[in-house]
């Protein structure tokens, strides 16, 4: 930081991270965060979601960590649960594939079938 302004920046930032984390309205993002979920690179793929949204400025989206999603050889696991209760479960989700969730799902409504946990082969 070499500013006042870049410190204004950083907290107007972390201040509209954590608003979107405790939202309770519209639909949710739920990244598990167990130890496995952790260790499968659970983190990073929250932080892009968290970055995904906010720079489409959707406002009705919630972005928060669960702990163990008990799948732990499809880890990452991402859930997102519509304001409508509909439930989807993806797996082995990378930061790649956050962008195309983000628009293809929450924005435009539509599962991706070939993410889904229940559509992989064991």
């Amino acid at each position: 930081m070499k500013s006042l302004e870049d410190l204004k920046k950083l907290r107007d930032q972390s201040l509209k991270n954590m608003t979107m984390r405790y939202q309770t309205n519209g639909t949710r993002v739920q990244i598990g965060m167990g130890t496995c979920g952790i260790a499968a690179g659970a983190r990073p793929v929250m932080s892009k979601f968290l970055e995904e949204i906010s720079n489409r400025n959707l406002n009705n989206v919630t972005v928060t960590q669960v702990g163990c999603m008990g799948e732990c050889a499809f880890e990452p696991i991402v859930e997102i649960v519509e304001q409508n209760g509909n439930s989807t479960i993806y797996c082995l989700v990378s930061e790649k594939k956050v962008a195309e969730i983000v628009e293809e799902h929450i924005i435009g409504g539509k599962r991706l079938e070939r993410y889904l946990l229940s559509g992989v082969k064991r």
